[in-house]
């Protein structure tokens, strides 16, 4: 442990030692100080290099801001964590841990969502809202009940079940520590603490100690609370409170210890603050009988009360509070005469500060003027004398050796004298009050463990700071030295766990300040030997403070006071002021006042100072054994001196911190800090600066440093798996190692080993390392949704694309056929007209026109001829203006422009001259001093440096401009040229139409030569076992030749390495050259376009042109189409084939694509490749024939062979890798070339015809891919039959040499050779055996496809049909179409109709063939029961079948009854109730005892015998719940005997003589009814019995599904890989997580167990009914406990979980269906859980979203869906948060309803039980007793 000193008052930034520079790049949100909100957010706005001055940043507004960064100045700022991050529930599982991240994650939480605990590792922070909140009922007790600290929100429930958990699993007392300024809440967290104590564990027996323990509560702030200006109801002392609990972790009793009350405030209270509570208590029911005697009036009419000028608190009644402190005082037993006198003592203390005292003339003595009915009332209250205590409070005794004297006492010391009675009264009835307490909450028995709640006042510091504030921060830097060392050994423990490297860390150690405090000469020694001193001042001892402690590094002077001293604090600087240091610590009382209480003529008065000389200047009680035990000497002793009676207030509180401290050590702590948001107590507002100092004061930033020191990132193996595993590779998902896969993951994405760990069972990561991978992560699922979205949209665009042509096609065609049948019509009407009309208008026009034109003609010559000239001349004299104009106007303006700049020139000349000067004298001034000299230097050398860089970059960028300029010249003039040599070949090409039959043969050869490769390549695979056969003998030599094959393969892997990056270049090289393309493109079809608007004659040429270039790039298609559709008869072609189409490709791709296409150069390069392709078959053919001879002569020439099949293995498997990494080439130049050509493509689509020959080039990429897959799959095959050949071989080969090297060592060789053949024929066989399986598996694919597609034809036939029905609908009208539905829909319903009918019939002819067979089933059974019995006795195993008649009976005389003698009455309910097994009768009727016991009821009946009767029936219930008390934890056993004793209350309805219950009896059953006697007593006892039996099947049931609901709703993965993006994990706090391990359970398991329950009750015979009514109270349960975890939970209210949960209750919805449930109720149960998966599952942005959710969610409440809202988690940056503006709207909508204010279910609800009336159809005259139940004494009567 290594301790550091540090500044106490800040906690400073620490950045790590190595700066990751590259991370303050663009766009990165950082936190910037400020100086309102403490810290504000920023981004950058441009990238930060090391060593700039400068961080551009943009504030949230959008306003621009330069941040200076400097070693000295700021370093760089603090980074934000992702937005997925804010909000979580441990501070600790921040990837970025500083002080803004945990200020603003405070404030998100409590602000936003209303969150008020928080988790900081191993502190929880609490929050004060300022508002009830609905969060502490005991259903939110029983939900944090039993689980882990970690798996629920932050609550103070959820440390309480921590301390509790912990107490009893590791037998050791626990403490939590609750702590906080005035006005945090430390109270009200303490007594809830107590309040989850009290309900967690009761007291074992009926002394309800916990309930007193929470009436100690109102006492305690009754007489020990105040209103001060931060707080209504502050505590004003220390209480530690122990509760005890013995070995069953019952409450046994408790104790309190008090710490420093604040005696001042009886006396004097600020303005706008109280006294105790219980004198304005005590004041407000003055009125009462009672307190007549007391004289008390309103609290304004008494100084003590009324200082504050403000006697009401807000909210709180006075009256009321008095009533419960009553009901609490005599909860714990303090009587009536106690009470009184302790209500006489309080307004005795009100009366006293009432007594006037008046100075005397000389002013030092004074008098109480006489009748003062304040000082008679007060001496009456007490029962002391008036004169004495008149004489006593105005002089003074001084005893000295040898005389006393009687001093007179001014009117100042004798105010000063009556405050200190009265504080001194007060305090010793307080702790009168607080031993009381603890006497009533003593208990006998022995105390195991205890529980101990410390609420403690924090850290304070205000304008004027006294004693009270120095011993309250003296106590908190001890507490804050206790945390400190707990947290550092907490983490050093889990590092340890885990086995991680231990760095020691640096953490703040306050034991210099606590020394400067209580060490030897320190601040309180001084304080007491300044107190002994008789004539001690504070200045004095102040001065001896400067004096001693001067050299402190914790100490300080302050400047302008000598009265007052600075302590360093650990959260603070504090000024102290002496005054009243040494009055306080003294604490004096005048004796004589002492003594005259001691006579009082109350007893109680009396007690209380009768040990003055002991304690009567203790303020804090102490520990319970000596504070309720008092030893007395028998014998009287001499005074004590005076020493003992004057132990200080600093000594005392110093003993009692330090047996504090103590205990504190002793047991294990748990941390609550609380925190004041506001010092105006409004609701839910946080003001930033008040939070962070107390963050700072209470330690929890402290935490957070030590936390970020080391790895405060820590995440399972599993979870990190199941969060990051989209960033790993396809290979790396199939090992089973997870801690592997992690390991290599992290190995690859974080170069820096430092920044995390590998432990046990979690990873370790430092502080910014998640948000990394989170980045890399949101990076992934961008482009993956990039992906997804494009392909989606392109989809969608095409089918609506497709839609819309085909509309357009079919409006368009109708149209047209229209408009032509129109048109024609038009034309054969107007043809007739218009040749007549024709040749007479020809006639007439042609004069007319004749006429005209040459009027006109001559008209236009010479009008246009005189306009032309007018228009000359104009222009022309226009022309010598302008040209006048511009020569003025020039001359005119350098005139003007000369003169200005002789003027500007000479004033310049003479102001600079003047400022020359000045600037000259100045300067020779200056020039004297050389620190002017240096500072020049300085910034000469800055701007020398930066003007050269700056001058650098210029030229730099001036030179690439130039060449940039130069290759757009050199580019542009080559593509000119380029252009016009192309023209002059198109030209010249016009003529060449000969070559298309040449193109066309040659395609044809092609096509030959591929279906001959193609009949080679089958060859090859029908002589695949030939090859496979050789390859086999030759694995011997392969396992020599396997490091010449590693070696070859790392030098392939370079190459491979090597390639990739060269790929990567011409990547970039080909993406820059787009652009360039893009505009040579442009270019030439503006050419192209002008060309063929000169040269229109040649453009039927150029089309011709055009068809001949498309020819061959068709007949290229077809090749490459007939490769294609050779595929159902070859498997795969040739990778060689795809390499020709790739260089091909590549070919294309470099002369353009329409070069390509008119070259034939391309198609003899494919035809060169096929050559080389049916030379490598053929070589391998050879290869393959070879290996046949080799294998055939092996045994002839074993070694020449050998050596000959390793060369050829070993050329084979380097041609196979060879081969395997030339199709990976292949495939990524294939998608490379497949995205620049489609570019290519998309760029040129003006000209259809070059889009056909890119379709077809795409077509043929597009192929080789599939190919190149096909081509894998069958390396991989065969790779992996070669492997286990030649693991076969080598287990074969080993097993011959072990067994046999001892025997046969001369034969090794041919034994292992005879042992390989017969391998060899092993693996022939199992070869045929898979073919075999092959082809089946073939065969059974091929059914299955013929099967799909009859399918799919039935299903088009069906769509057609419904299709034309559509259309048909379409075509009627409105009317029509209504009928027609109608019509088809009872054609479809009387369909359904007869189909149910003939269902229904087939099933009722399937139950009478049951019947009948069981019938003649049960007629055997006799026969066969006789014939085993005789053969041998049944086993005890196992229940049989067999039946045994014990009584022989005649069928006519049999009645149904069965008869036992009385004494037989013991053994016959042990039988059938204590020692019966259910699987004992499990294979006979169901409910077999019920009706046996019901028989014997029938025969005491018979006889008439009462007693029998009420002697059976009375056992048979007592046994019954004997059973179940022994069996309480048994569902099988409770069913059964539910299903029992239901089943003989049937009976006894039955067969009761009611007619009510004989409507479906038989005449038989009739016939057996009672007779005598009338049981419906007993059927009700039955009745209640019964239900009792049910209330304990249903808690059997619960607390048996308990365990499984939460893990199996919302936490298994029943959705596969919808749980691997679950939240960001939090740390496990939870120490007691730590060996325990909680099984998870899937909802299989849930639903197995309902199967299982549901089984055993029909088993048992249970009625369905209240089967169906067990299965909907569990539902319920299953509702209840699910929907509160819910809202308990934040990392499950995301929208995974929804989808996640609304599976499960889909598959439990399902699971009720097939048992027939679903009408049982039980879906209406989970209705809200269905509802909150829904809600989880919308959108909430809209308004229509809020209305929405409001008609959804009726079955919550309006608390509940806030909370849910509020609890709302995304899980990745995509999703978006809930917005508080949305979360008001929810509100105000559901404002109108009626909702009880609740939000968790109540999950002890039972729904009441009925038991339906259920007839038994069973005739009891046919009824079999097993013999196996030893039933041989009843007879059958």
């Amino acid at each position: 442990m290594k301790r550091q000193q540090k500044e106490p008052n800040t906690i400073a930034k620490k950045q790590e030692e190595k700066i990751d520079y590259e991370v303050y790049c663009q766009y990165t949100r950082v936190w910037i100080p400020d100086p309102e909100d403490v810290w504000r957010a920023a981004e950058i706005i441009k990238d930060y290099t090391e060593g700039e001055p400068i961080l551009y940043l943009k504030l949230e507004d959008e306003t621009p801001l330069e941040y200076r960064i400097g070693p000295k100045d700021n370093a760089l700022p603090f980074l934000r964590n992702p937005d997925i991050l804010v909000g979580e529930n441990d501070l600790t599982a921040l990837s970025y841990l500083h002080e803004p991240a945990v200020l603003h994650n405070l404030k998100v939480r409590f602000t936003e969502s209303n969150h008020i605990y928080t988790y900081c590792g191993i502190v929880l922070v609490a929050i004060n809202p300022y508002e009830q909140l609905q969060i502490y009922g005991e259903e939110v007790i029983n939900a944090y009940s039993g689980q882990n600290m970690g798996d629920m929100d932050p609550h103070i429930f959820a440390v309480a079940e921590e301390a509790y958990k912990q107490m009893a699993r590791d037998e050791r007392n626990q403490s939590i520590i609750v702590s906080g300024e005035s006005g945090a809440g430390k109270t009200v967290s303490a007594k809830y603490a107590m309040r989850f104590f009290a309900t967690v564990g009761g007291s074992a027996n009926d002394t309800n100690v916990e309930e007193k323990v929470l009436a100690s509560s109102p006492i305690m702030e009754a007489i020990g609370n105040a209103k001060t200006t931060r707080n209504d109801n502050s505590s004003r002392f220390g209480k530690y409170i122990q509760i005890g609990f013995d070995r069953s972790y019952h409450i046994i009793g408790a104790n309190m210890r008090t710490y420093l009350l604040e005696k001042s405030r009886v006396v004097f209270q600020a303005e706008d603050e109280r006294n105790y509570h219980i004198f304005y208590q005590l004041c407000a029911s003055a009125s009462l009988p009672e307190f007549k005697d007391l004289a008390l009036t309103s609290a304004e009419d008494f100084i003590f009360t009324s200082q504050g000028e403000n006697i009401f608190i807000e909210g709180v009644n006075d009256a009321e509070d008095f009533e419960k402190t009553r009901e609490a005082f005599t909860l714990l037993g303090v009587n009536d005469s106690n009470q009184s006198s302790i209500f006489r003592i309080i307004a005795s203390i009100l009366h006293l500060g009432n007594v006037e005292i008046c100075s005397e003339r000389d002013g030092d003595s004074c008098h109480i003027l006489k009748n003062d009915p304040h000082l008679a009332h007060f001496c009456q209250l007490l029962g002391v004398e008036l004169e004495q205590m008149e004489h006593w409070l105005c002089h003074r005794k001084l005893v000295t050796t040898s005389e006393t004297y009687v001093k007179n006492m001014s009117r100042k010391q004798a105010a000063n004298a009556r405050d200190a009675l009265a504080k001194h009264i007060y305090a010793h009835m307080f702790d009168w009050i607080v031993e009381y307490v603890n006497k009533s909450l003593h208990t006998s028995s022995k105390q195991h463990s205890f529980i101990g709640v410390l609420d403690i006042y924090g850290f304070e510091t205000f304008e004027i700071n006294s004693f009270e504030q120095f011993c309250i921060n003296y106590a908190n830097e001890k507490l804050q030295q206790q945390f400190n060392q707990h947290v550092f050994k907490l983490e050093q423990e889990e590092y340890m766990k885990e086995q991680i490297p231990w760095t020691l860390i640096d953490f703040y150690d306050n034991q210099p300040c606590i020394d400067v405090i209580e060490a030897k000469l320190g601040i309180l020694d001084l304080l007491d030997e300044e107190c002994k001193v008789p004539k001690g001042t504070d200045q004095n001892w102040c001065q001896k403070l400067y004096d001693r402690l001067s050299s402190s590094v914790h100490f300080q002077k302050p400047r302008m006071s000598n009265t007052s001293f600075i302590v360093i604090h650990f959260a603070d600087k504090v000024e102290y002021q002496c005054d009243g240091f040494l009055e306080k610590n003294r604490d004096t009382v005048y004796e004589e006042q002492i003594n005259i209480l001691k006579a009082s003529k109350f007893q109680l008065v009396a007690d209380l100072f009768q040990d003055t000389n002991k304690d009567s200047s203790i303020s804090t009680s102490s520990s319970s054994k000596s504070s309720r035990v008092n030893v007395r000497a028998s014998k009287p002793t001499p005074k004590v001196p005076n020493k003992e009676h004057r132990k200080t207030v600093g000594h005392q509180f110093r003993s009692s911190l330090q047996l504090l401290m103590e205990t504190l050590n002793a047991t294990t702590p748990h941390y609550v800090r609380c925190i004041k948001p506001n010092d105006e107590k409004e609701a839910f507002s946080f003001e930033s600066r008040r939070a962070v100092q107390q963050l700072r004061a209470c330690g929890v930033l402290e935490t957070i440093r030590i936390s970020a020191a080391g790895y405060p990132s820590r995440w399972t193996y599993p979870d990190f798996f199941n969060r990051y595993r989209v960033l790993m590779k396809k290979s790396d998902m199939t090992v089973g190692d997870k801690k592997l896969v992690c390991r290599n993951l992290l190995e690859t994405l974080v170069k820096d080993p430092d920044k995390y760990q590998f432990g046990k069972t979690k990873i370790f990561f430092r502080a910014g390392q998640v948000a990394y991978l989170e980045k890399l992560r949101a990076d992934k699922f961008r482009s993956a949704c990039i992906k997804i979205q494009k392909t989606v949209r392109g989809w969608l665009q095409r089918v609506r694309y497709q839609k819309i042509r085909k509309s357009a096609i079919n409006l368009q065609r109708y149209g047209r056929g229209y408009m032509a049948r129109r048109y024609a019509e038009q034309l054969r009407l107007t043809r007739a007209a218009l040749i007549c009309q024709k040749q007479y208008r020809m006639v007439r026009e042609r004069r007319d026109y004749l006429r005209v034109s040459q009027a006109v003609v001559t008209i236009q010559a010479f009008t246009r001829g005189m306009l032309t000239r007018r228009i000359f001349q104009e222009f022309l004299l226009h022309h010598k203006a302008m040209i006048i104009q511009k020569h003025v106007r020039g001359w005119l303006t350098r005139r003007k422009f000369r003169r200005a700049r002789n003027a500007a020139i000479t004033i310049q000349c003479a102001y600079r001259c003047m400022r020359a000067k000045r600037e000259l004298k100045q300067l020779k001034i200056e020039a004297r001093s050389a620190q002017h000299l240096k500072k020049l230097n300085t910034g000469m050398e800055n701007k020398i440096v930066q003007l050269q860089r700056k001058m650098d970059d210029q030229s730099n960028d001036l030179k690439t401009q130039n060449e940039q300029l130069v290759v757009a010249k050199a580019s542009l003039g080559s593509e000119v040229n380029k252009l016009q040599k192309e023209l002059e070949m198109m030209r010249s090409r016009q003529g060449d139409g000969s070559q298309l039959t040449s193109l066309q043969d040659e395609l044809e050869k092609l096509r030959a030569e591929l279906q001959e490769a193609h009949t080679h390549m089958k060859k090859l695979e029908e002589k695949h076992s030939n090859e496979k056969m050789g390859l086999e003998q030759r694995v011997e030599e392969l396992d020599r030749e396997n490091s010449m094959l590693k070696s070859e393969k790392e030098e392939m892997n370079r190459r491979i390495l090597h390639h990739s990056k060269s790929t990567e270049d011409q990547e970039s090289s080909a993406s820059q050259s787009v652009g360039r393309v893009q505009a040579e493109l442009d270019d030439e079809r503006q050419s192209y376009q002008n060309l063929l608007r000169e040269f229109s004659r040649l453009e039927q040429r150029y089309d011709n042109l055009q068809e001949a270039k498309f020819q061959p790039g068709h007949k290229r298609n077809n090749s490459t189409q007939s490769s294609l559709e050779s595929d159902s008869n070859y498997p795969s072609i040739s990778t060689s084939e795809l390499g020709d189409t790739d260089d091909a490709i590549q070919i294309v791709e470099e002369m353009g694509v329409e070069k390509a296409a008119m070259d034939i150069g391309v198609f003899m390069k494919l035809q060169k490749r096929v050559r080389e392709l049916e030379q490598e078959r053929k070589r391998l053919q050879v290869n393959l024939e070879k290996m046949e001879d080799q294998v055939n002569c092996k045994g002839i020439e074993p070694k020449t062979t050998s050596e000959q099949e390793s060369e050829d293995l070993a050329y084979s498997s380097l041609k196979r890798q060879e081969l395997e990494s030339e199709n990976k080439k292949l495939k990524n130049d294939l998608n490379e070339l497949r995205k620049a050509i489609a570019d290519r493509a998309s760029q040129n689509s003006s000209s259809n015809e070059l889009q056909d020959g890119y379709n077809l080039l795409l077509g043929q990429l597009k192929a080789a891919n599939e190919e190149l897959e096909v081509r894998k799959e069958e390396v991989l095959i065969l790779r992996t039959q070669i492997v286990s050949a030649a693991h076969q071989k080598e287990e074969t080969t080993n097993h011959i040499e072990t067994n046999n090297v001892p025997e046969w060592t001369n034969s090794k060789k041919p034994i292992d050779k005879e042992e390989a053949v017969r391998a060899y024929h092993g693996l022939c066989e199992s070869k045929k055996l898979l073919e075999a399986q092959l082809q089946s598996q073939a065969r059974k694919h091929e059914d299955e496809l013929a099967a799909f597609n009859t399918q799919i034809e039935l299903l088009k036939d069906d769509i057609e049909k419904k299709q034309e029905m559509l259309n048909h609908t379409m075509s009627l009208s409105p009317e029509a179409q209504v009928e027609y539905s109608v019509q088809q829909e009872i054609t479809r319903l009387t369909n359904d109709n007869l189909d149910l009918k003939e269902l229904v019939e087939k099933l009722e002819k399937n139950e009478r063939k049951l019947k009948k067979q069981l019938r003649i089933y049960m007629k055997k059974v006799p026969d066969l029961e006789v014939s085993l019995t005789a053969s041998s006795q049944p086993t005890k195993a196992k229940p049989q079948l067999t039946r045994q008649v014990t009584v022989q009976r005649r069928e006519k005389d049999f009645e149904g009854m069965l008869e036992y003698y009385k004494e037989d009455e013991a053994l016959l309910v042990k039988t059938l109730i204590t020692d019966m097994k259910p699987h004992a009768v499990s294979a006979t009727v169901p409910c077999l005892p019920a009706y046996i016991l019901f028989m014997c009821i029938r025969h005491a009946d018979y006889i008439n015998d009462d007693q029998k009767v009420h002697s059976l029936l009375t056992s048979n219930i007592n046994a019954i719940k004997k059973v179940l008390k022994k069996n309480n934890n048994d569902f099988e056993m409770t069913s059964f005997w539910l299903a029992n004793t239901s089943r003989l209350l049937h009976c006894l309805k039955q067969y009761s003589g009611d007619e009510a219950f004989m409507t479906q009896n038989t005449a038989k059953q009739n016939e057996h009814c009672l007779k005598n006697f009338d049981l419906a007593e007993y059927r009700q006892v039955l009745s209640d019995l019964s239900i009792q039996i049910y209330q304990q099947l249903i808690k059997v049931a619960e607390h048996m599904m308990q365990p499984m609901i939460v893990s199996a709703m919302l936490e298994s993965e029943s959705i596969p890989s919808l749980a691997g993006v679950k939240p960001m994990g939090y740390r496990n706090r939870s120490s007691s997580m730590d060996g325990e391990g909680p099984g998870s359970y899937t909802l299989e398991a849930l639903i197995k167990q309902l199967g299982q329950f549901h089984s055993v009750m029909g088993e048992h015979g249970l009625d369905p009914e209240i089967a169906s009514q067990v299965v909907r109270q569990l539902f319920y349960s299953i509702n209840a406990i699910t929907l509160n975890n819910l809202l308990l939970r934040k990392d499950v209210c995301s929208w995974s979980t929804g989808m996640q949960l609304r599976y499960n209750i889909s598959q439990m919805e399902e699971w009720l269906r097939g048992k027939n449930l679903h009408q049982s109720g039980a879906v209406v149960n989970i209705g809200p859980v269905i509802q909150a998966a829904q809600l989880l599952q919308v959108k909430k942005k809209t308004s229509q979203d809020a209305e929405a959710i409001c008609s959804l969610c009726t079955s919550l409440t309006m608390q509940q869906i806030v909370k849910i809202l509020n609890l709302y988690t995304p899980l990745n940056e995509f999703e978006e948060r809930v917005t508080v503006s949305f979360i008001r709207n929810i509100q105000n909508r559901l404002q109108d309803r009626n909702d009880v204010p609740m939000l968790l279910v109540d999950t002890k609800h039972t729904f009441p039980v009925l038991f339906p009336y259920t007839p038994s159809a069973l005739s009891l005259e046919t009824l079999h007793i097993p013999a196996n139940l030893s039933l041989d004494f009843l007879t059958r009567v």
